[in-house]
């Protein structure tokens, strides 16, 4: 059993920052990527930010220069900062995982956490 448990949602006013973070754990041999997303109400959710087991990062054009994905590979943990908050940055924050478990040990996939609300007022 693997699970994702994501922490650091709140009510923020523009200008603010939050720091999000994503524990994984379980019966885990390894963690690919790992990435946040995030949707806001009525809208699809979309990609925010991915960070590879080496490091490489990858960001939506709307979070660029503000958010800043990391992650400590001995805590399985993946982290968010976030800047500069905006009210469009409203939503619900969700992270994900490319991970390799001991009871499947040939293949990986993708668990997901419960999602953390992140409100951004104006």
């Amino acid at each position: 059993q693997v699970q994702l448990v994501e922490s650091g949602g709140g009510l923020v006013q523009a200008g603010e920052s939050l720091r999000l973070s994503c524990a994984a754990s379980g019966s885990i041999l390894s963690i690919n990527t790992m990435a946040w997303f995030r949707q806001a109400l009525g809208n699809q959710r979309e990609m925010v930010a991915a960070i590879t087991s080496t490091g490489r990062t990858n960001y939506a054009d709307s979070v660029k220069g503000r958010f800043t994905i990391s992650r400590d590979n001995a805590k399985n943990t993946v982290y968010l900062q976030m800047n500069i908050l905006k009210p469009e940055d409203t939503g619900v924050y969700y992270c994900t995982a490319d991970i390799r478990a001991y009871h499947l040990p040939q293949s990986s996939k993708y668990y997901w956490g419960q999602g953390t609300q992140v409100t951004v007022s104006s």
